[in-house]
């Protein structure tokens, strides 16, 4: 005789999975780091990014605003096939032109207001300038997933709703370099310190 069970019991292993999958997308972890470095003014900007997670890609959708003669931010990163839109917030004329293998593209000067996006279909590293000012310079590191970052100032970084596994991670930053291989294991509803130690990318 097969033995059902108990109204409750079902009920309480419901609520139970349904909170995980609410509170933590799916139960995955989070990974919460920071960078360690002799060179503590280029912590911040630093992408910090994970290899190996089999996982669809999720394009997104950000910007990049042409300022004061800068580009805010001046770096950011996004999976493959994402789109950034470049807003001229000046009041003169921009370019955008990047040389880079993995992206390469030209955007007409454009007026004042005005927003230009572009689409990344391949995964590297795109250094981008204006060409009628060409002091300035910006980065988008395109990954093959969602699951990166950029630092901020102080160093510190968080990469949110991790599957659990294992995975190494893999950094870029125009000064520093990673120093050595740093591997994270991600559990379940957990979130994971981490410290990723980098040196002067010359050296």
């Amino acid at each position: 005789m097969v033995k059902s069970t108990p109204w409750f019991i079902k009920t309480v292993l419901f609520l139970s999975s349904f909170g995980c999958i609410a509170s933590n997308a799916y139960c995955n972890g989070t990974i919460a780091g920071t960078i360690e470095t002799d060179l503590a003014k280029y912590k911040g900007d630093t992408v910090v990014y994970l290899e190996g997670v089999n996982e669809q890609v999720t394009p997104q959708h950000k910007s990049i605003d042409q300022l004061n003669l800068t580009f805010v931010p001046k770096v950011i990163t996004i999976p493959v096939g994402s789109t950034v839109d470049f807003t001229n917030n000046d009041k003169i004329y921009h370019n955008i032109t990047s040389t880079s293998e993995s992206n390469k593209f030209s955007l007409d000067t454009y007026d004042p207001g005005v927003t230009r996006p572009v689409t990344f279909n391949k995964p590297g590293v795109v250094h981008f300038l204006c060409k009628v000012h060409p002091e300035m310079s910006g980065w988008v590191v395109v990954t093959e997933n969602q699951y990166a970052a950029v630092t901020e100032h102080d160093g510190k970084f968080t990469i949110p709703n991790v599957p659990v596994g294992t995975y190494q991670i893999e950094t870029w930053n125009e000064k520093l370099k990673l120093k050595g291989k740093t591997t994270v294991t991600v559990a379940e509803g957990k979130t994971v310190p981490v410290v990723i130690r980098l040196s002067d990318a010359t050296s």
